[in-house]
């Protein structure tokens, strides 16, 4: 049975069709990677498959269960979808702890200090976040996505707004993460961050989704 699985999938706004008939299936621990131009649906696919859209038609399965249906989050799920969201007068490590405590399943402050780190951030900073740079802003945000080692994780463009040293890093991480069991679906119109990680490839154009 495939992990995540689109059934003949519709969603239009208004008068205008973004997805028509979409089926696609990915498999547990896989890295999947979505291409195609701007406003071809890869953002509505992904707020689909995070639970924060409904489709118009169709199902979605993810681990067996049909969300279209029950209209529920998981409770391992890891997102960064479009510019990450935070509270702007608090510092980093502020925003981060704040998420973690809402988390299912929390990591102690040592594990938040390690990633921050890892991608240069600095944990004792009380810089607040409406002060950092869009890479800061970035790397917050890939940090409150994959802290909690969720099992799956579903990012968008995670490596906008960032230098070449940093890209490496986080290609690194996201390829740890997923030799230690998470699915990962990200979109990114870098060909090197599909092509260097991704193991299937998805093309969205006029409105459908087919491997490439």
């Amino acid at each position: 049975m495939s992990y995540i699985k689109f059934q003949d999938v519709c969603k239009s706004f208004n008068d205008t069709t973004v997805l028509k008939n979409v089926s696609f299936s990915i498999e547990k621990k896989e890295i999947c990677g979505f291409v195609g131009r701007n406003g071809s649906g890869k953002t509505v696919i992904f707020k689909l498959m995070s639970g924060l859209l409904i489709p118009d038609s169709g199902g979605i399965y993810i681990g067996g269960t049909n969300f279209t249906a029950k209209h529920r989050f998981m409770e391992s799920l890891g997102v960064m979808i479009e510019t990450p969201g935070f509270i702007p007068h608090y510092s980093g490590m502020k925003n981060l702890k704040i998420l973690n405590s809402m988390s299912v399943s929390p990591v102690s402050e040592e594990e938040i200090t390690e990633f921050m780190k890892r991608l240069g951030l600095e944990p004792k900073s009380k810089r607040s976040v409406r002060n950092y740079s869009l890479g800061m802003r970035q790397k917050l945000g890939i940090i409150q996505a994959v802290m909690n080692k969720p099992e799956l994780l579903i990012l968008d463009e995670p490596m906008n707004s960032l230098d070449t040293q940093s890209v490496s890093e986080i290609r690194k991480l996201f390829t740890e993460l997923n030799e230690g069991g998470a699915t990962i679906v990200l979109a990114s119109h870098i060909a090197e961050d599909i092509d260097s990680l991704c193991r299937k490839k998805f093309l969205i154009d006029d409105c459908t989704v087919k491997e490439a």
